[in-house]
């Protein structure tokens, strides 16, 4: 309907080839993640940067930073922990730190910024609220998360393994020793996820979507079936190219 606001989510990447999600209304978009080639996410937002209030950058891994001092050489405020920017060596000029427990303004978005575990210097995760959309979780790139969230609209949150694939292609020699212990402290498999959800309060959550799943090491089907049975919710793969409503 003419003069309706609207809402969405749309997923430009997800995963370790490059991570990006724009959350967009009428008036403003927020990306989180620019872990892609910067002509590949000024295309996902139709070569049009008037309506970018900032970037939610979590960590410095190329795969969620790629695009941050092209973002910032093109007037976009990226938003992350003083540990990241440094990472990256993004300057002062439009590098805004962030710290966790300290909510942000961006926009008319609120961010309250919270401590991750991953191998990083120093991560962030996002609660993200806006009038319109309500309360949004955004958690990468960590495999445990130390607090408890209440109130929730929307999900987003990494599913990145599970613990049978990785011990069978352990024993089939499919991945190093090295590799499966990094990724056991780094990243969030899904056992931890349903334990994580299981402690949530989900009373007013309409969505879950599942972040940055390895490519070898999970089953995406089987992940979106496993969360929504145990829900009740709607759950989606963060593929390129969905779009989810967030009403």
């Amino acid at each position: 309907m003419e003069g309706q606001d609207f809402d969405e989510l749309t997923v430009l990447g997800s995963g370790s080839s490059g991570n990006c999600y724009l959350l967009q209304n009428r008036d403003e978009t927020l990306i989180l993640e620019c872990g892609l080639p910067y002509k590949t996410i000024l295309k996902g937002l139709d070569f049009n940067l008037m309506n970018v209030v900032g970037c939610l950058v979590t960590h410095e891994h190329k795969d969620h930073s790629k695009a941050i001092k092209e973002f910032i050489s093109n007037g976009i405020d990226v938003y992350s922990s003083s540990g990241t920017l440094k990472a990256v060596d993004a300057g002062d000029y439009r590098a805004q730190v962030i710290e966790s427990e300290n909510q942000v303004s961006i926009g008319d978005f609120t961010v309250l910024p919270f401590e991750t575990e991953h191998d990083a210097i120093e991560p962030l995760g996002f609660l993200i609220q806006h009038s319109d959309m309500g309360k949004l979780l955004f958690i990468t790139d960590s495999y445990y998360c130390q607090y408890n969230f209440t109130g929730l609209n929307h999900i987003m949150i990494e599913c990145n393994y599970s613990m049978d694939i990785v011990n069978e292609n352990f024993e089939r020699g499919l991945i190093h020793p090295v590799l499966r212990n990094r990724l056991l402290k780094s990243h969030f498999s899904l056992e931890n996820v349903k334990e994580f959800l299981k402690v949530t309060d989900l009373s007013q959550v309409k969505d879950i979507v599942l972040l940055h799943l390895s490519d070898s090491n999970s089953n995406a089907a089987q992940f979106q079936e496993e969360i929504e049975r145990l829900t009740g919710k709607p759950t989606y793969i963060a593929d390129k190219g969905l779009k989810i409503d967030l009403f």
